[in-house]
């Protein structure tokens, strides 16, 4: 690997740890704001990032803790997500990166990815049925915006996933002839 390449990953590697922290603190936020709702709730008009569902939750408590679950479950995907990526990123040999561990881990990434598109997609198709309800859903909409892009993005890295497999079955049938 060149010494530019190596700086690359070198960079990027900081940068997923970054993301890998922010999206802890975000999805340990919601966790503790739910937390804090369910004792008191008045909280809820004071929740993580000035969302305020006290509409919702004073016109139906169900609607609210089935919205804010899809919340919480998407922000705590996203934080394992990131930590995937971190293990991997950790432990791959650039020298010899054709294993079965990243493999598995590649597979991994895109299925979570998937999830975290379709519940997403779950999520925002629930939210617009509550809007025929007359909830108030415009505070939401950021939490499940790019469920589509999730989605495609777990489809590219599907098929790079069963490509690398391929590479790994193929070196290993190679490695067994020699």
């Amino acid at each position: 690997m060149s010494q530019t390449n190596n700086f690359i990953f070198n960079g990027l590697k900081i940068v997923t740890w970054i993301i890998f922290v922010g999206l802890c603190i975000e999805a340990g936020a919601l966790v503790v704001n739910f937390i804090f709702s369910l004792y008191n709730p008045e909280f809820v008009q004071k929740l993580y990032q000035k969302l305020d569902l006290s509409e919702m939750y004073t016109q139906n408590q169900w609607a609210f803790y089935s919205m804010y679950s899809f919340i919480l479950f998407i922000a705590v995907l996203k934080a394992y997500l990131f930590y995937i990526v971190i293990v991997l990123i950790t432990k791959i040999e650039l020298s010899n990166p054709f294993n079965n561990f990243v493999s598995k881990q590649i597979l991994q990434i895109s299925y979570y990815t998937f999830s975290i598109g379709l519940i997403s997609y779950i999520a925002r198709q629930s939210a617009k049925n509550l809007q025929h309800y007359k909830y108030n859903i415009d505070a939401l909409n950021q939490f499940w915006a790019d469920s589509q892009a999730f989605i495609l993005m777990s489809a590219v890295i599907y098929v790079i996933a069963i490509i690398f497999s391929k590479g790994v079955e193929n070196q290993e049938e190679l490695d067994e002839t020699v």
